[in-house]
This record gives structure tokens, sequence and C-alpha cells, in this order.
């Protein structure tokens, strides 16, 4: 069954050659890597590298954005297999063979979590960071009756024909939370593996809007709340 890596990224030029280099040393397979707006220098490490497939885009369109249209040209490629991770060194490339494991022995969606008791610890995570993440994951799980411990973790795997169910639209940092309404409205089965919980980097921003919690926070429920009662296609009772 073909597999892929498919990495969005932003800024990483300080990051991304020694990330590449670890997944490939994991991973022979495509590695697809959206640059979503660099510029930073991340445009010309791309172009210096002959092992990766590169989608550029002229101007930052977001996180969400970046998966989808990386899903897009994965489905494009006939690939089946997708493994999603960060390339700011927070994501340990050992974990791929990890993951594609875990969907062979059944899922649809495989989702890295750093907070199940297995998981290790480096570097101390931003209690406000923290906080969110545990409403938003109790209000997933009130509502899905699943038991996921991280719900934005985006070190996942997921069987890409699954996704044929259902449309991501949202184009930010909320996209995970659009995936875990469509995926639970379509059915699909839902598990997560520890991965460590790798913080080095306080200092990242989400935006100034989005950098005061209470402010992320019900973004994030919007979101949810918006692809609950309205899992249909892009642009059909959206808010648009």
């Amino acid at each position: 069954m073909s597999s892929a890596v498919l990495m969005p990224v932003y800024n990483e030029a300080g990051t991304i050659a020694d990330v590449l280099d670890a997944v490939r040393d994991m991973f022979d397979g495509e590695i697809l890597v959206v640059n979503d707006g660099s510029t930073d220098g991340t445009n010309a490490v791309l172009a210096n590298r002959d092992d990766v497939t590169a989608i550029e885009h002229p101007h930052n369109l977001g996180y969400g954005r970046a998966l989808a249209e990386g899903f897009a040209v994965a489905r494009a490629r006939g690939i089946e297999q997708v493994v999603t991770m960060d390339c700011d060194g927070q994501h340990e490339p050992r974990h791929i063979p990890q993951f594609l494991a875990a969907l062979a022995l059944g899922g649809d969606i495989i989702s890295g979590s750093r907070y199940l008791p297995e998981s290790a610890v480096v570097g101390a995570a931003p209690p406000t960071r923290q906080e969110v993440n545990k409403r938003v994951t109790a209000e997933i799980n009130r509502v899905t009756n699943w038991q996921l411990t991280d719900a934005f973790c985006g070190f996942k795997a997921y069987r890409l024909p699954a996704l044929n169910a259902f449309e991501l639209c949202e184009p930010g940092y909320a996209m995970p939370l659009e995936l875990w309404a469509k995926a639970f409205h379509a059915g699909l089965l839902v598990r997560e593996i520890p991965v460590e919980r790798i913080y080095s980097d306080h200092d990242r921003s989400f935006g100034v809007d989005l950098d005061d919690p209470e402010r992320r926070y019900a973004y994030y429920m919007s979101v949810w709340r918006d692809a609950v009662e309205h899992p249909e296609p892009c642009g059909e009772g959206h808010r648009g």
C-alpha cells in the first residue's frame, strides 16, 4: 500500500533540513512538503532537495489549507496512507513506522498523543496551551464519546480513502476541530498512540488575534460547533 509523509511548513528554515534528513532516515517513500508562503529562506532549502516534492504557496494560506492541499496531491498520486508531521523539531520521525503499523492493525485516523501515560516529556508545555487543549479535548469527547487525550497533535496517520467521506473547509489552526467533527459524523475509527511532548519554542505565535488563550479557545469552539452542526461540503450551510 502506497504511503507518504506530508509536512506543512511555514518559516522553518532553521529546522527543515535536519528534520527532512531524519524523516528520510526512517522512511523511503514520498515526502510532500507544502511550503505555505515562507519568507525566511525555507524556499531555498527546499530548492536544494531532490528527495522531496515541494508544493509552493505564493503567500500564507493557513495550516488547514496546507494540509488539505497536501491530501489532494497525495490522492492524485494514488497514495493511500499519509503520515502528517510538523517541521519544527517537535515530532520524532522514528515514530513514522509505528503510525503506519497502527493503521495496518485497523483504523482510519491514528492520532499522536502527548498526554498518554507512555508519552515522554521533553521540555515544559506552556500552561495556557495545555489548558486550552484539555478543554477542547473534553468537549470533543463529550459529543463523540471517544476517549481522546490530545485534540491538537499534528503527528497523525490517515487512511486517505476514509477522508473522501467529507471535505475540509477550515484554512487555519482550528482545522483539527473540523476534522474531528466530520470524522465523527462519518463514523471513522480513531485511535491514539503515544508520542513525545517536546517543547523548545515557547514564543510561537498563533497570530495577533489568537495569542490570547480565551480568544483562541472561542475560535476553536466556533469551528467545532459549525462542523458538528454542518458536516456537509464547504459552502453548504457553513459560516462562510
